[in-house]
């Protein structure tokens, strides 16, 4: 191995076989207010919904959902996405599926109580956030870019032809992510 590096991950991950079965501790340590990240169904058909909504529930949790994000999360997706979680009093975000559930649950955890604009602020001029983040954690259901434990996130904003990355600071990261391969 050439070079010196340190590394610091502040992601818990729960890996194996039974590893949804540390979901409901985890939810434990966060608010009541939840809102329910998923793409375009698959978890539904693949019977992972019905597992995860049992156990929100039997956490007590008050649920609402943002379905239906699409790979390249839009802009226009995230701000529907912030109206929700807002109307929702979010205090947790619960991201199930792949990278771009939870690129966009990332940026959500970092735009719900942010007075600017979102897209300008992070993806144009890569402020940091400077407001109330929502904490996040991530059920993932597809590998890809390490997107579960990492701060990057990408949107795309379909009106400019701009897809844009960024990577928040670590308090960003989901707090933790159950991967069950």
């Amino acid at each position: 191995m050439l070079g010196n590096f340190s590394y610091c991950n502040p992601t818990k991950l729960y890996f194996g076989e039974n590893s949804l079965s540390n979901l409901s501790d985890e939810l434990n340590k966060y608010g009541d207010n939840v809102v329910l990240v998923y793409g375009t169904g698959s978890i539904k058909k693949n019977g992972i919904y019905d597992d995860i909504i049992k156990i929100l529930k039997e956490s007590n949790k008050n649920i609402t959902e943002i379905e239906g994000v699409m790979p390249n999360p839009t802009v226009e997706k995230l701000y529907e996405g912030i109206e929700i979680a807002r109307n929702h009093n979010a205090n947790f975000i619960l991201a199930v599926g792949g990278g771009s559930v939870c690129d966009f649950s990332k940026a959500l955890s970092v735009s719900v109580n942010c007075n600017d604009d979102p897209w300008e602020k992070y993806f144009v001029r890569f402020e940091e956030p400077d407001c109330e983040i929502i904490p996040i954690g991530c059920v993932l259901t597809m590998v890809g870019t390490g997107s579960e434990m990492n701060g990057g996130s990408v949107i795309t904003n379909e009106e400019k032809m701009l897809k844009n990355g960024r990577v928040f600071p670590a308090n960003v990261n989901p707090k933790f992510s159950v991967l069950n391969p």
